[in-house]
């Protein structure tokens, strides 16, 4: 089988893209990237040069290339990582997550309906809004409520994900992720750069109070539940990943200075950001039940693989800071 990965220069994507390669899942995976500044082909070093992969550089709204893929590699199913991600970066200039975020998804979700291919659609429980402290968690029946571009641009995505299912009838699931972390990740986000910055002696900014609650998820643990949703997911069906990992950012924070051996001078409490959501967590009950995943990884024990991968691999980020 020949798999179409959207976005797989990226951090979340090209993990999947390995674990595709190395595993031997698929006889080939062609990553389709527009290369924008967070997609990185030096996240794909060590697999560039298998026979099972292929690199094209293009436009998931180029539908006249999409088709061209799907008929030269005899494409059998197509997951979606390809997606503008930072909300501050959305709050600053939506239309690049809209034209991403929607149109891309909508050419994708045209070419799999006219193919007849399975379609992944990878997305956020960030489309689900904010929860309060003594809220339950996100589940695949909450209601959407969206509260920056970035989540409505990611809601939009899904919504037209399910739309297609029931108008057309296309093959389509549906992942809401809760925060991911990992080696790759690009050092606009929190923790990659944090590490970065405490690595450069320089101070950590945290938003506000510090006291947002985030479920944080190994990004190998998210390739992990991709995959088991292909392979074992409904079609039509939404799945919650998460990995019970809830912390505040005050309390990241303080794990990231002691792995760097900094104290507490180096958080610097900043102005917060707009439409902040206070809290985020997903209730994982589906996904184990139905497809028998769940997290595997410990956050105390990502957190040092992250830091340590950071740590030796100066190369990768010195240039993207």
């Amino acid at each position: 089988m020949n798999i179409l990965v959207t976005g797989g220069a990226g951090f979340m994507g090209s993990s999947f893209v390995r674990y595709l390669i190395k595993k031997k899942l698929v006889d080939k995976v062609i990553n389709l990237d527009l290369l924008t500044y967070a997609g990185n082909l030096d996240n794909l070093r060590d697999v560039k040069d298998s026979s099972r992969y292929k690199f094209i550089k293009g436009d998931i709204k180029d539908k006249r290339l999409l088709a061209d893929i799907i008929t030269e590699f005899d494409v059998k199913r197509i997951v979606n990582f390809a997606a503008e991600t930072h909300v501050d970066n959305s709050i600053k200039s939506p239309q690049i997550f809209l034209e991403t975020n929607i149109l891309g998804t909508a050419a994708l979700l045209d070419i799999a309906t006219e193919f007849d291919i399975r379609f992944h659609q990878v997305s956020t429980d960030e489309v689900f809004g904010a929860l309060d402290e003594d809220d339950p968690p996100f589940h695949e029946k909450s209601l959407y409520d969206p509260r920056s571009p970035y989540s409505a641009s990611k809601a939009a995505g899904d919504h037209l994900a399910k739309s297609y299912f029931n108008t057309y009838g296309t093959k389509i699931t549906i992942s809401n992720s809760s925060n991911n972390y990992g080696p790759y990740q690009f050092p606009e986000k929190i923790i990659p750069l944090f590490i970065t910055n405490l690595m450069q002696d320089k101070k950590v900014p945290v938003y506000g109070d510090g006291l947002y609650i985030r479920d944080w998820l190994f990004v190998e643990d998210h390739t992990r539940a991709i995959w088991r949703i292909l392979v074992k997911g409904e079609i039509g069906q939404s799945y919650c990943i998460g990995a019970g990992n809830e912390m505040t950012n005050l309390e990241l924070t303080k794990k990231i200075l002691d792995l760097l051996d900094k104290d507490e001078s180096y958080i610097e409490y900043v102005q917060d950001r707009k439409g902040h959501d206070r809290r985020y967590a997903t209730d994982t009950t589906k996904i184990q039940k139905e497809i028998k995943w769940k997290s595997e990884i410990k956050f105390d024990e990502g957190i040092r693989k992250t830091v340590e991968w950071y740590k030796a691999n100066k190369w990768w980020w010195r240039k993207l800071k």
